[in-house]
């Protein structure tokens, strides 16, 4: 009988020891018992009910994810690719968990929209050189969208756009017309003044 109580003892310790959890300083851990919502956890040294309850960790800390390179169609009808990056945290760990599948995809997916949506609806000089301008429209749109996740969007950057060769050649020759046309300017005004002095 005594070595009954003993393994059972032994076995409630091991159980209860089971239960310990450590929530790192940048997460969250989302709590469920017996599959429903229970809540959340701080940072620190945390108890759950072994196999009634269980955790989802959630980090906190800003997140970088890559807005994959895709086809785009300017509104002057220029063919490019462009890619980016978005920055976002999470600000509310139990929406970021019920709220959403996959959060990170999601986003991806979002800014990969809006992106499109943004450089499409723009000029192709406009999108060379509002790429700033464009980001933080992006990012308004984006955010909008993840606030109902418990999620806010801090921040999107335009880092590449790929134009065709013809419209890379073509660029380079205006840009190469129009040092032309200024350096011919300048000896002009510097034959004016020449001129002038005789």
């Amino acid at each position: 009988m005594a070595t009954l109580q003993v393994i059972a003892i032994v076995v409630l310790v091991i159980l209860f020891l089971f239960g310990f959890r450590v929530v790192n300083q940048y997460q969250r851990a989302v709590k469920f018992r017996l599959g429903k919502y229970a809540g959340t956890l701080q940072p620190g040294l945390r108890w759950i009910i072994p196999f009634i309850e269980w955790i989802v960790k959630v980090d906190v800390r800003v997140i970088a994810a890559d807005i994959p390179s895709q086809e785009v169609i300017t509104k002057d009808n220029v063919p490019m690719k462009v890619n980016g990056v978005v920055f976002f945290k999470v600000t509310h760990a139990d929406k970021a968990v019920l709220e959403v599948e996959e959060y990170r995809y999601a986003i991806s997916q979002l800014a990969q929209s809006a992106l499109r949506d943004m450089t499409g609806k723009a000029e192709l000089d406009s999108v060379l050189a509002k790429r700033e301008e464009i980001g933080n429209q992006i990012q308004k749109v984006v955010d909008s969208e993840t606030d109902p996740w418990g999620i806010k969007v801090t921040d999107v950057k335009i880092k590449d756009i790929e134009l065709p060769e013809n419209m890379k050649r073509a660029m380079a020759h205006q840009a190469e017309a129009e040092r032309d046309r200024r350096a011919r300017i300048i000896n002009a005004e510097a034959e004016k003044l020449v001129s002038d002095f005789e």
